[in-house]
């Protein structure tokens, strides 16, 4: 395992310079988020071979040749799973990478299961078991260890090889367009908070209201003070507020559990977003709450849909979750009765042709 140290401004602009030209490189990041609601960048590998850059983020200061690097649209950005590694590129450097080959879904459009770990794919291509010993280390104390820099180093080393040979056999499957759709799609942070409360939709519809206020204010609380959302409320007390629908900070303050160190601070903030929530067109409100369960009829079209998606699957070797997850099966058959629905972007491109159209048109079928 071969790797460098790259400490300052004018070393990384020489880097990225030299291999300006080349077709692709791999990514990775190493950061920390224990108590900070954005991600603190630590450092970042890079390999266009067999040799990683250690970028040391603390000792470079001026970023503008990652950002070059990032938008270099002639070069392939190999990465392994990049939601997290996107989030830390949009907030410390205000560039996503492009174009985007992140292996874990080539591994999965490609037939080789879905959601495989890195080590799980190293793996499988070169018979290694990758330690994991330094996988909850802190990656801002410096010096760090020969131990971390080892670590941090293999997760581009092979990255590049197992990229390099994923792409070759997309290409090879005409899929390699279908990687890079739905890399291009990944976004940072994942779904909307608003997602983890499921149950949601069994609330009245001023308690909705209350609940996507409530969300929408911790969300930019913990962006504004930059720490985690839990520290600014926890989960069950978001669900609290919107079951109490607080229209007074004596009401806020009254919810079992509630902090008062906010109450003091930003109970009236919170409260007028929940007013104003009441106030607005609820519409939108209904728009952002997940839908009740499929009806009996419902969950048996589901049932044989799903029979239809794993013929496909089968077709095409490819797991049926990669192709449609469950929450996208349930929204088409839900878009058989409410021609309002909107399909999600993920529909579109290969997935429209391959997938959603024909099972489209199996349901028009069956309905017939």
């Amino acid at each position: 395992m071969r790797w460098e140290w790259v400490t300052s401004a004018a070393a990384l602009e020489a880097l990225i310079a030299e291999h300006r030209d080349a077709a692709s490189v791999a990514l990775d990041t190493e950061f920390r988020r224990r108590d900070t609601f954005f991600p603190i960048v630590a450092l970042v590998q890079l390999c266009w071979g067999d040799k990683a850059y250690l970028v040391d983020p603390l000792k470079v200061g001026e970023a503008e040749p990652l950002r070059a690097l990032l938008s270099n649209t002639a070069q392939t950005k190999f990465i392994h799973s990049a939601s997290e590694d996107l989030e830390v590129f949009a907030h410390w450097l205000g560039v996503l990478p492009t174009p985007l080959f992140d292996t874990q879904r080539a591994a999965a459009l490609l037939g080789m299961g879905s959601g495989m770990s890195y080590r799980a794919i190293v793996a499988d291509f070169f018979g290694i078991d990758l330690p994991k010993d330094e996988t909850q280390s802190d990656w801002l104390q410096r010096p760090l260890s020969d131990s971390q820099a080892a670590y941090a180093a293999q997760d581009v080393t092979y990255l590049f090889a197992i990229g390099n040979q994923l792409l070759e056999r997309a290409v090879g499957l005409n899929r390699a367009s279908w990687v890079l759709e739905d890399s291009a799609r990944m976004t940072p942070g994942g779904k909307p908070p608003i997602t983890k409360f499921k149950s949601a939709y069994k609330l009245s519809e001023a308690q909705q209201c209350a609940l996507v206020a409530t969300v929408d204010w911790r969300e930019a609380e913990a962006r504004k003070r930059d720490r985690p959302r839990s520290w600014i409320l926890a989960d069950k007390i978001v669900s609290a507020v919107a079951r109490s629908v607080p229209r007074s900070v004596q009401a806020l303050a009254q919810i079992p559990d509630m902090p008062g160190g906010l109450v003091r601070r930003a109970g009236e903030d919170l409260v007028a977003a929940i007013a104003a929530a009441l106030d607005a067109d609820r519409s939108e409100v209904s728009a952002q709450i997940g839908p009740a369960p499929l009806s009996g009829g419902q969950r048996q079209s589901l049932a044989a849909l799903s029979e239809q998606l794993v013929k496909i699957a089968t077709e095409l070797a490819i797991a049926p979750e990669t192709l449609m997850p469950k929450a996208d099966l349930e929204h088409l058959i839900r878009q058989q009765s409410d021609a309002s629905l909107v399909s999600p972007a993920s529909w579109s491109g290969w997935r429209d042709d391959a997938v959603v159209g024909p099972l489209e048109k199996w349901l028009l079928g069956s309905a017939s």
